[in-house]
């Protein structure tokens, strides 16, 4: 399996991978909506960077979310993904019979 992290792709194969210009992507960096990592003064980006290129460019494309919105959406995201993990790690310390009905009222409620 490939390490999803690792900075394989440089800004113009990005950038026809996402039909944006590059400086599309230069100004989402600025922004701080993407940080790609950088070895001599090329940009490379991850799998991952360009599976978050993509929820921007959906967001700002068919939602039509400003640049703002994107960058408040992208930390929610990011702080839910977290507490998910925090929430994984503390249902460990349960017991199978607590655990179970746990996991029911909180799908009840993600229902909702």
């Amino acid at each position: 399996m490939r390490d999803r992290r690792r900075p394989l792709y440089m800004i113009r194969v990005v950038a026809e991978m996402l039909n944006v210009h590059p400086q599309t992507l230069r100004l989402y960096e600025r922004e701080g909506l993407i940080v790609p990592k950088r070895l001599n003064r090329f940009r490379y980006y991850s799998d991952e960077d360009i599976e978050r290129l993509h929820l921007i460019l959906r967001l700002t494309r068919e939602f039509g979310v400003n640049k703002a919105g994107v960058d408040i959406i992208l930390r929610l995201r990011k702080r839910l993904t977290h507490l998910q993990e925090l929430m994984e790690e503390m249902m460990l310390y349960l017991d199978d019979d607590t655990r179970s009905r746990f996991k029911n009222k909180m799908e009840k409620l993600l229902m909702e």
